[in-house]
């Protein structure tokens, strides 16, 4: 039997997004997410985090600043009860500085690289996943795979709203899994 998945984009959708966030302590969940998790996870889907790194390539800060980072996000849902199955990560960027990062690739979101090799590492059924997040490139992500996609309103949200493909624009996270993920899934 496959497994369900939502795939959540980071800055702007899980927490607050002002550019290249990668300290800890600039780094402030969004409360609403702690609920919407729970009620993703109880409801039976992988939680999996895709989330563009350029900051990486282009040197803003590393990779180990950003693996801190996560580990201490992992951390603060652990408390709260929840797991994230996995975080995925890009830390490419075509105009780089550092040389073995700067690269076209297949990951860097809106390819679907992240999402396809969470489907083949977690058994997911596309047509029953869902993705969130805040930019137009994580929306054409999730379709290249057959994945519904939301497009919160927090983050960069709002400079897509108007000129969207997603299948549903929500206030914020929680706005989108009780009022299109957990009722879409009851279809």
């Amino acid at each position: 039997m496959k497994n369900k998945a939502v795939f959540l984009d980071r800055d702007g959708v899980i927490n607050e997004d002002f550019g290249y966030v990668h300290k800890i302590e600039n780094f402030h969940i969004y409360p609403e997410v702690f609920p919407a998790l729970r009620k993703l996870q109880e409801a039976g889907y992988k939680l999996l985090v895709v989330t563009n790194q350029s900051g990486i390539a282009v040197g803003y800060y590393t990779e180990e600043d950003f693996l801190k980072l996560t580990e201490y996000m992992l951390k603060v849902f652990e408390k709260e009860g929840i797991k994230i199955d996995k975080v995925y990560y890009c830390p490419h960027h075509p105009e780089g500085i550092i040389p073995e990062l700067t690269m076209k690739c297949d990951c860097r979101k809106p390819e679907s690289g992240m999402i396809r090799q969470g489907i083949q590492e977690f058994n997911i059924d596309p047509s029953a996943s869902f993705l969130i997040g805040d930019k137009e490139t994580d929306i054409k992500a999730a379709h290249k795979e057959g994945i519904k996609a939301a497009l919160v309103k927090t983050g960069q949200g709002m400079k897509y709203v108007e000129n969207t493909e997603a299948d549903y624009i929500g206030e914020n996270i929680l706005d989108v899994v009780e009022n299109f993920i957990l009722k879409e899934a009851k279809v």
